[in-house]
């Protein structure tokens, strides 16, 4: 929940951030010269890619959170075996025996959406964040039916 709540908190205070670049670059605009339209379109880009992230993003979560639910559902979601330093952090080498399983899992079934599930699970505990991306983004994409990219 906490997760939760500070996700949209600086969400929202992005899309104000958003707001004031974007009010900027429209008086930038308004000035009327070849210079200052040009650096007001470019400052217009800044928030139009910023919200393009943040849709992105959110949908990404929404989606992640969504297969989480159905998982649990299902009794699937995989068990916290993970040993801890005594500071609450995740020990390295139980992070790594489990992401060898998890992984020869999803090789054993690389259709199955929930295998991809557990693997991104196991490489974000192992600390892989672009690789736990993608390995979600997999189970999204089995999960709703389409093709996962490749890559």
């Amino acid at each position: 929940m906490r997760a939760r709540l500070t996700y949209f908190t600086l969400a929202a205070v992005l899309v104000v951030y958003f707001v004031l670049v974007g009010g900027r670059g429209v008086a930038l605009i308004r000035q009327g010269t070849a210079v200052t339209v040009a650096f007001g379109l470019a400052v217009l880009a800044l928030p139009a890619i910023g919200l393009w992230f943040l849709w992105h993003t959110t949908r990404f979560a929404r989606s992640a959170n969504r297969l989480a639910r159905e998982l649990e559902a299902e009794g699937g979601l995989p068990e916290d075996e993970l040993r801890r330093t005594p500071s609450g952090r995740i020990d390295r080498d139980s992070a790594d025996a489990v992401f060898t399983r998890r992984k020869a899992e999803a090789e054993a079934e690389p259709g199955d959406w929930r295998t991809w599930f557990r693997l991104a699970v196991a490489y974000h505990d192992a600390r892989d964040t672009p690789r736990a991306r993608k390995a979600m983004q997999r189970a999204i994409a089995l999960h709703d039916g389409r093709a996962p990219r490749e890559g």
